[in-house]
């Protein structure tokens, strides 16, 4: 289990790509597309935002060395968790998709928060 938060951080990385290159990943669950099912211009600004946001803690999360340096890592990834889960539970346009994607981050942010047991 002490490679859990390198996994997690190595996960986050690769999902933040992935919305940077093609932020529908998570704007269509979002529901923060158009008809066109696409994400407009200011929605794609704010995920590669989040994304490289998230591409540098989960890259942190890998790289930093056991110790305080990992815990502060796991810990910057959980309060990321935590506020993405506050803001988009508060201001998603489509209430309906508020409940899961506040469950998908609290729960991505309880992982992360139980790996930092062995973040050393």
């Amino acid at each position: 289990m002490h490679l859990l938060p390198r996994v997690l951080g190595a996960i986050t990385a690769a999902y933040s790509v992935a919305i940077v290159v093609r932020p529908e990943v998570l704007a269509r669950p979002c529901g923060l597309t158009g008809p066109d099912d696409r994400a407009a211009p200011d929605v794609r600004t704010l995920i590669g935002g989040i994304g490289v946001r998230d591409i540098a803690i989960g890259t942190a999360m890998v790289l930093a060395p056991r110790g305080p340096a990992l815990r502060t890592a796991v810990a910057a990834r959980v309060l990321s968790d935590a506020a993405d889960a506050a803001v988009f539970g508060l201001r998603l346009p489509a209430r309906d998709r508020r409940p899961r994607i506040v469950g998908f981050a609290l729960t991505w942010a309880a992982l992360c928060a139980l790996s930092g047991r062995w973040a050393g």
